[in-house]
């Protein structure tokens, strides 16, 4: 497969106090961010929080209200068509043609960027291959996984040779298998130089891929940086996990062991986060509050000490799960 090189120079995409609004409502909140050639950049943050909508910016299907988008150094309310041929897009719902087989997906897409028959079948054969369908391009769409669609759906972005291509939640609804392919494949993409901007509502996706990320929330980025930066400055070292048994129904008892917990963690000056099924206790050292925490008659049926990852850097900052 021909491969992409790198560019250097300008940033592939720059915002500057970049606003979205439909109606009254403020989709994007005046963001700013950019993105450099060759990496990949994430967008994190739960449904509403305007990762979408910045994305159809980007990809010129929805105009910009007000402030400033560069895309691959062009205004894509005066460029929009050069754009779109430099880009390539998988959008959050996979919009195959089922009534084609899997190679016809790609040549017959192809020819929208004047591919002739004879370079679209080649250019599709050469991505199948890619994408790890060649076995099945004589076959019908309908029938094929969830996890071999959106990657049919990636093979048919790239037939353009894009610089830029945008993935809207790519791995959504995928079992672990079809997703940790999937990211094999976009990381070979960009180890060929291909700039990658991708939403997602998982961390782990975010920390496996990205170079750098931004979590947005209310149509605002909250913080941005690499993974590895946000969970050294944003977040403890550690994450106590304390799981207790079920409390009485109906009760605020105080000595309920969730409850005492949180009352403990206080009293030690930790923040603590209760989710449904467990309480998280942030410190720089799990070990020693572990023991504070016994020290104040805390008792677990189940206690784990991990390290922070990206989805504690989001509880902090928002203060919600990640997936709403």
């Amino acid at each position: 497969m021909t491969l992409v090189t790198a560019r250097t120079g300008d940033p592939v995409v720059k915002a500057h106090n970049l606003v979205k609004l439909y109606g009254e409502h403020r989709a994007v909140d005046g963001i700013d961010f950019d993105i450099q050639p060759g990496e990949t950049f994430a967008m994190l943050g739960p449904n509403g929080a305007g990762k979408s909508s910045t994305m159809k910016m980007i990809s010129t299907v929805s105009p910009v209200t007000s402030g400033e988008l560069r895309v691959l150094g062009l205004d894509p309310a005066a460029d929009g068509r050069r754009i779109r041929a430099r880009l390539g897009v998988v959008p959050q719902e996979d919009i195959l043609d089922m009534a084609l087989t899997v190679r016809e997906n790609i040549t017959v897409y192809a020819r929208y960027f004047g591919l002739s028959r004879t370079e679209a079948r080649h250019r599709a054969d050469e991505l199948l291959q890619f994408v790890q369908l060649a076995d099945r391009a004589d076959d019908q769409v309908r029938p094929l996984s969830g996890g071999m669609k959106r990657r049919l759906s990636i093979a048919r972005s790239m037939v353009n040779n894009p610089e830029l291509i945008l993935l809207d939640e790519p791995t959504t609804g995928l079992d672990p298998q079809a997703r940790h392919l999937l990211w094999e494949r976009l990381y070979q993409l960009k180890r060929q130089g291909v700039t990658l901007l991708l939403t997602t509502h998982y961390m782990d996706e975010a920390e496996q891929l990205a170079d750098r990320l931004v979590i947005m929330d209310r149509g605002r980025i909250v913080t941005e940086g690499t993974p590895r930066s946000l969970i050294e400055t944003k977040c403890s070292r550690d994450v106590v996990e304390l799981r207790f048994g079920e409390p009485a129904l109906g009760t605020d008892d105080p000595d309920d062991g969730a409850a005492r917990a949180e009352t403990a963690a206080a009293h030690l000056r930790l923040r603590s986060e209760r989710l449904p099924d467990r309480v998280l206790v942030y410190a720089d050292d799990g070990d020693r509050a572990l023991a504070g925490l016994a020290e104040h008659d805390v008792s677990a049926a189940s206690t784990l000490i991990r390290r922070a990852t990206l989805e504690d850097v989001f509880l902090t900052l928002t203060g919600r799960t990640l997936v709403e």
